[in-house]
């Protein structure tokens, strides 16, 4: 099996192509509020260049608007609610006009998962940065069962609640007017080459993966504004 590279991995995208993706964007000023997701923890993968998902946004962004700012808030192993009292007030002050969202990852690990506070902490995150005026991204995380880096005692229960994440994310988003992007179900799903050796986290082929489906969901939102 040939191992793919920037070049040759149909789901990584070169920085060319996600500059012509989103010319014209308007954005100038970009926050990432999270946990681990969002600041971007990974481990090196031959042949992709080590960025995080969110540094390859920005590369692109600071093609298109030459006084494009950035600024990443992401800190693991924190909650949806340690990012609502730790992250938000910043990310606002900011005055970003793009943000992303990328948090519910270690509530949906721990044993007492719980649904309802978790959608009342991201709405108030989403709904106070879209107050503001911003264009705010979220996602639905990839099922890490189907490719068997959760131990089956465990599978069955981190499934449902990888999915019971998605779908309050999904319905949070839609809600508000957020961009929702799904990885939930995604062709690479069962790939664990796309996995850190702790089995969680993107290794640099993931961050890849994963600039490229946000800056698809990106386009496709520009694509709608100027109907």
């Amino acid at each position: 099996m040939i191992t793919p590279t920037e070049e040759t991995d149909p789901f990584a995208m070169t920085t060319a192509t996600a500059v012509e993706m989103l010319d014209g964007a308007p954005w100038r000023r970009m926050v990432t509020l999270g946990d681990s997701v969002a600041e971007g923890i990974r481990e090196p993968s031959p042949g992709f260049a080590d960025l995080s998902w969110s540094e390859r946004i920005e590369t692109a962004m600071r093609e298109i608007q030459p006084g494009f700012a950035s600024m990443n808030l992401g800190k693991r192993d924190l909650t949806t609610a340690e990012v609502r009292a730790t992250q938000l007030d910043a990310a606002l002050d900011f005055r970003p006009d793009l943000a992303f969202v990328a948090c519910g990852g270690n509530d949906m690990l721990r044993p007492h998962f719980d649904p309802v506070q978790v959608r009342a902490d991201l709405t108030a995150i989403v709904s106070a940065l879209r107050e503001q005026g911003a264009d705010v991204v979220t996602c639905g995380l990839l099922d890490l069962t189907q490719a068997e880096l959760v131990p089956a005692k465990y599978a069955q229960s981190v499934s449902a609640a990888t999915r019971a994440l998605a779908r309050l994310t999904e319905e949070v988003s839609r809600e508000l007017g957020a961009i929702f992007v799904q990885f939930l179900d995604h062709p690479l799903t069962a790939d664990p080459s796309l996995y850190s050796s702790d089995k969680l986290h993107f290794n640099t082929r993931g961050h890849a993966f994963s600039a490229a489906l946000n800056i698809e969901a990106l386009a496709r939102h520009l694509a709608g504004t100027r109907r």
